[in-house]
């Protein structure tokens, strides 16, 4: 059995283009397990190996891979950095004990590095920050600490110090040691030498240091007085006090380099064995209750001894076929076990297992607590589902995974597809759960729904070159949502009679709007049994089906409150059934007299801009009926932040590339719903009904 304290599972997570997946090739080369190294702008990463990863220079799909460093076995997740692709790094972090936080020298902290910062917050997981770039012009190491304490609120302990900057980057200073390690040009990792610190910067490094020290002995008091009184502490008890402030996450051991130029990575893989936490060290995930989804107060505790629990994070297919990546929380797991998923209560026999590296494979025969491995050919298991013991039954808690904002309809160009068409389909919602499908009844076209334009862009290029399918696409289209202004108290009934039982129900109710994110209440305030309980759940249930439509335009309703407070039965003609169809009626009745409103999804957006266009991109922006709400000038130009609604962004970067001589970027990601403006709200309900009058 492995020593699980020799374990790190770890991801990389980034902003675009902050250098990235460049980074886990060069831990890869480093821990002997590439020999040529890939360059991502050549389009041959290792990491990389979709055609479209290769070609667009971006992660889409996070890829698992095992290496070793100085007796230590670390599994290691690339996660995308692209805002549609979010999903991806949520869902890594949950199988993750630890991380590399990595930030560009001369871009700094960006949009996507903050919403990947706030989900790894949110997960608890501790990381250390990789400074990568310095070698770029405009590159500044100490500028981008301030930023981390600045824009992410987290407190960068310095770790290392760039001797040189820009083309004059040749190393760093270990400040914990006070040693210089200086690369040569050559490019390669292992021709370094360990020097003085240069002279220019002894002054900095003391007081580095001096700063390194007096936030590591406050994890320990009794070393924080020793140290009061003058005494210094060694090197190893100051390793064990950063090794527990960076496992309680008081702050983040902080480290610089360029992983093109192979400078400084070996200090950061040291750092991962010295600091991060091993699978023992985290606080162990909570075993939920399957039908409630609350926690049971219990815990998957990570140990050998334990009975088995694992949970699925990601499906890829891949030329070998479906595999199935799974973390393994506790016990054992052979080739040939029978596994329960507690979410579908079907059994699965385990065939083969192997260990991923990126595109490559090595069958394995066992895995163990600790692990992450990948199950090939695994039929019913979707991402987010427990696999278990098939005598101790339990549920890791799940993953949740946000609602599509954006639609587009689609259908294939020649007719015989359409069966293709519904296969691909089926495999790639497996794969990615914030991708949605469904079918419009009326006109039998096909509706893909996703977190943005690149996002359902990239699925239609895989159908297109994986599956072989062309597809005619329609223009994108908002999901907008419907919403009520005003609270109405009505009653309706409900009656028919023909021979024999009739139905009766007659309910009285206040319709009222709820709080933002709310989504459908029901209570029900009925004394004195008007309404018998036995009916209650058949009111909701009746109001509750009617959300997906509403009156307005057809489109889901929000945040809706409802309150039955009488109403009279029959007791002969009175059933559930007449309940709920009283209650489909009053919802269709009295919603148009709640003041109904458009909503629309509003969309965080970051703009980064050069100097000169700035007034060009904010004046856009405010013609897309944008809110400006911050502007933030950096090194290479100025960073717009704003709200705007999500209808008027598409196509957006052909048009920011115009303005901006091709210089400006942006990235957004869903925010929140406000009211659409009246001309537009006129002019959607109006299109809506075209559409429809045009179907039948």
């Amino acid at each position: 059995m492995s020593n699980l304290s020799l374990y790190r599972n770890i991801g990389i997570f980034a902003h675009v283009d902050a250098g990235k997946t460049t980074t886990t090739e060069r831990i890869l080369k480093l821990t002997g397990k590439i020999h040529k190294l890939g360059e991502v702008h050549e389009g041959e990463s290792t990491m990389d190996f979709m055609d479209q990863e290769a070609e667009r220079g971006i992660t889409i799909q996070s890829a698992a891979t095992t290496c070793f460093w100085k007796g230590h076995r670390f599994n290691v997740i690339d996660t995308p950095g692209h805002v549609d692709f979010t999903i991806e790094v949520y869902r890594s972090l949950k199988v993750l004990d630890g991380g590399i936080g990595v930030f560009c020298g001369s871009g700094g902290v960006e949009p996507q590095s903050e919403t990947n910062w706030r989900y790894a917050n949110d997960s608890e997981v501790a990381r250390l920050i990789f400074v990568n770039k310095l070698d770029r012009t405009g590159a500044d190491f100490y500028r981008v600490v301030g930023q981390v304490k600045k824009v992410l609120g987290a407190n960068p302990l310095v770790m290392t110090l760039p001797i040189g900057i820009e083309d004059q980057f040749k190393g760093v200073v270990d400040v914990l040691t006070k040693q210089a390690y200086v690369w040569d040009e050559s490019g390669q990792p292992e021709n370094y030498e360990v020097k003085e610190v240069p002279e220019d910067m002894v002054d900095l490094v003391e007081k580095y240091h001096e700063q390194l020290i007096e936030t590591a002995v406050e994890q320990d008091d009794d070393l924080m007085e020793a140290y009061m009184e003058g005494e210094i502490p060694s090197i190893e008890d100051l390793k064990r006090c950063i090794r527990k402030g960076t496992r309680d996450l008081a702050f983040f051991p902080t480290f610089c380099g360029s992983a093109f130029k192979n400078k400084g990575m070996q200090l950061i893989l040291d750092a991962v064995v010295d600091y991060l936490p091993s699978p023992t060290e985290v606080d162990p995930q909570p075993l939920t209750n399957p039908e409630t989804g609350e926690e049971t107060g219990e815990v998957a505790v990570v140990s050998v001894d334990e009975p088995f629990r694992a949970l699925a994070f990601k499906i890829m297919d891949d030329r070998f076929g479906a595999l199935t990546f799974i973390r393994i929380y506790s016990g054992k797991l052979a080739k040939g076990d029978t596994v329960l998923n507690s979410a579908t209560g079907k059994t699965e026999r385990i065939g083969r297992m192997v260990e991923m590296h990126a595109n490559d494979r090595n069958e394995i025969d066992s895995a163990q607590a600790g692990d992450i491995i990948a199950v090939v050919g695994m039929k019913n298991v979707r991402t987010g589902h427990t696999l278990c013991d098939v005598k101790h039954e339990c549920t890791l808690e799940p993953m949740i995974f946000p609602d599509p904002v954006i639609s587009i309809a689609v259908a294939p160009k020649d007719k015989g597809s359409s069966e293709k068409l519904g296969v691909a389909l089926g495999k790639m919602i497996a794969e990615d759960p914030s991708f949605q499908v469904e079918t419009d009844i009326d006109s039998g076209e096909t509706i893909l729904k996703g977190m943005g334009e690149l996002h359902l862009d990239i699925k239609v290029d895989i159908l297109k070159r994986t599956f072989g399918i062309d597809l005619v696409v329609g223009a994108p289209q908002v999901a907008y949502r419907e919403t009520i202004t005003a609270a109405v108290e009505d009653s309706y009934t409900h009656k028919k009679q023909s021979g024999g039982s009739g139905q009766f129900g007659k309910i009285d109710y206040r319709i009222r709007p709820g709080e933002p994110g709310s989504g459908f209440k029901f209570l029900s305030t009925v004394v004195g049994g008007n309404v018998p309980k036995e009916f209650w759940p058949a009111v909701e249930k009746g109001f509750k089906s009617m959300m997906d439509e509403g009156t307005l335009a057809g489109f889901p309703v929000l945040d809706l409150e409802v309150e039955l407070y009488d109403g009279s039965f029959h007791a002969v003609d009175s059933s559930a059934i007449a309940f709920e169809i009283a209650a489909k009626g009053a919802f269709r009745q009295s919603i148009p007299k709640a003041k109904p409103q458009l909503i629309e999804p509003i969309m965080k957006v970051d703009v980064f801009s050069p100097e000169d266009n700035v007034g060009d991109v904010i004046g856009d922006l405010n013609r897309r009926r944008g809110m400006i709400k911050d502007q933030e000038p950096g090194a290479m130009g100025i960073r717009i932040k704003a709200d705007v609604p999500l209808s008027e962004m598409f196509g957006y970067i052909g048009h920011l590339r115009t303005i901006t001589s091709g210089r400006g970027q942006f990235s957004m990601e869903f925010s929140h719903y406000l009211p659409c403006p009246n001309s537009v709200a006129e002019k959607v309900i109006a299109e809506v009904k075209e559409r429809n009058a045009a179907k039948k």
